[in-house]
């Protein structure tokens, strides 16, 4: 499926060619999952677009910094059934991503802290 971005202020249009949802509940067909890349502060009304689009898996980005997990937003998933990473690097998953990501992942593994 080709990824649709949501455009924040934008009234939807197209970014770079693809066409842009300013909101969740825009994105046609709805989507299984989000990776959030927001402030904290927008990420629970973010989530709350998701659950009323029927999201069932939301992961809030987190690289360096505060990433998009707010407490609020992760208290509002797990309330509501959606499953929830909040705040890992999505590169740690993924192959050929760099030593610094698979080092990382090595220690959240180890210490049995890598999301499923």
């Amino acid at each position: 499926m080709e990824g649709l971005g949501l455009g924040g202020s934008l009234a939807g249009g197209e970014v770079e060619g693809r066409r842009a949802a300013s909101r969740v509940g825009e994105v046609q067909p709805s989507p299984e999952a989000a990776l959030l890349m927001t402030p904290p502060a927008a990420t629970e009304q973010v989530v709350r677009e998701c659950a009323e689009a029927g999201v069932k898996r939301v992961w809030m980005h987190r690289g360096g910094g505060a990433g998009a997990v707010s407490p609020a937003a992760v208290a509002f998933c797990r309330e509501r059934g959606i499953e929830v990473v909040d705040g890992e690097c999505p590169f740690m998953f993924l192959p050929r991503t760099g030593w610094l990501h698979g080092v990382h992942r090595f220690f959240k593994r180890l210490g049995g802290r890598l999301p499923s």
